[in-house]
């Protein structure tokens, strides 16, 4: 039976390439947005995450006017993936960002796990780390940057995704409940890739990065994974491709801009200094988009 995917955000930068990635691999997906996403095989419903009742709707309501000849329960989803949010700061005020993002997660989450969808999928954030939005410059505690890393971002935006995540783990806890948070690298489309020639002549333009990045029909496949591990619980994964997007090896790049943050661990040679280890070793993640096949310097 084919798995019907309640998708949020489905029509922002990631979510436009992750949704056609699902529908691809044989996914029904209903897209839950502010604006549509015109896209073969998907339906959409406008709705606003941070209204809790309308999340309820969205969940339990028939998706289109085909679903009227079906039974009254042949709506329900198999799984949600929550994308939708205010993408970064200096958007919205601050407080409408942190409101938004945090109020708009647990409505989701809290909808999804009442009405009995066992696997949610949540989308968390580099910044969890603290250094993308940080004032000032600002180190690392150490590399390479894994799942256990003490998170600790000082601007709205960061915050609300760790919080997403306590909020994610609690409703995991109560509801016995696979919660997935993925802490999404810079998200690079296809056409994007014309901007890392300019990245690796200049490498402080990615330093808040720390030079990663997750090419989005990679992140597709990431969440795809998700969907079909099932018995986790609660978990926290980099979403984020193999390397570093520099031509220095990644103990140099570290060396050269971080030379007072230690490694935990040995790394490979051009190893993303945000290590996606967990979704290669845990989900069986393998990336297809390498940048080194779109760019020629």
């Amino acid at each position: 039976m084919t798995k019907r995917i309640l998708f949020t955000g489905g029509s922002g930068k990631a979510g436009r390439h992750v949704v056609p990635y699902l529908v691809a691999a044989g996914y029904d997906v209903h897209n839950v947005d502010l604006v549509p996403l015109e896209s073969p095989g998907v339906t959409n419903l406008l709705a606003d995450i941070t209204d809790s009742g309308q999340m309820f709707n969205a969940l339990s309501m028939h998706r289109s006017l085909p679903d009227l000849d079906k039974q009254p329960h042949g709506h329900t989803f198999d799984a949600v993936v929550h994308f939708a949010a205010i993408p970064r700061i200096l958007i919205r005020p601050d407080n409408e960002t942190f409101r938004v993002n945090t109020m708009g997660t647990y409505n989701v989450i809290e909808a999804a796990v009442n009405l009995g969808v066992s696997k949610v999928i949540v989308a968390s954030s580099e910044t969890t780390y603290g250094i993308c939005f940080a004032e000032g410059d600002r180190d690392f505690h150490s590399f390479p940057l894994e799942e256990d890393y003490d998170v600790d971002p000082m601007d709205s935006y960061g915050l609300s995704k760790v919080l997403n995540e306590k909020t994610a783990r609690a409703f995991a806890e109560r509801f016995g409940a696979d919660i997935y948070a993925l802490r999404i690298g810079n998200v690079i489309e296809p056409h994007e890739y014309d901007l890392f020639p300019a990245f690796l002549a200049d490498p402080p333009l990615r330093k808040r990065n720390a030079w990663n990045y997750v090419d989005a029909r990679d992140l597709g496949q990431v969440v795809k994974l998700c969907i079909e591990k099932d018995g986790l619980g609660y978990q926290v994964f980099n979403a984020v491709n193999d390397s570093a997007v520099s031509n220095l090896p990644s103990r140099e790049l570290a060396a050269r801009y971080f030379p007072n943050v230690p490694f935990t661990r040995e790394i490979g040679e051009h190893e993303g200094l945000m290590s996606n280890r967990k979704i290669r070793e845990v989900l069986g993640f393998r990336e297809e988009h390498d940048w080194r096949k779109y760019v020629f310097v």
